[in-house]
């Protein structure tokens, strides 16, 4: 079928994360359906050991699943692997990952960074 995408996270080849218009030491990306004009769509987040996001606002709903690792956001609260979060709009927040984690994001507008 030509309108089908079959994702493997482990064989996809990923480019620096510059969704706030320069790329963010640590992170990277693989976009499925993301249209960064827009902010959206879903694509696959990858932060190495010890990266740091942006403090951002959400001005739609953020939502990721944690494929593999861990993520830790800035009230300390842990997401492990197989932890579904979504944040409503208007939410802010900045995460770390102390040993490198691979999210699989859904935006459905681009988000603010502050």
């Amino acid at each position: 079928m030509k309108n089908r995408k079959i994702i493997n996270p482990s064989k996809l080849k990923f480019t620096p994360f510059n969704s706030y218009g320069k790329p963010i030491s640590g992170m990277s990306w693989h976009k499925i359906s993301y249209n960064q004009n827009t902010g959206v769509g879903s694509y696959i987040l990858k932060m190495a050991p010890g990266a740091r996001s942006l403090k951002h606002k959400h001005q739609n709903y953020e939502e990721f699943y944690v494929l593999d690792g861990q993520l830790i956001d800035e009230d300390n609260t842990t997401f492990s692997k197989g932890d579904f979060i979504s944040y409503k709009p208007g939410s802010a927040h900045s995460s770390f990952s102390k040993k490198g984690c691979l999210l699989l994001v859904f935006l459905r507008k681009k988000n603010k960074a502050i």
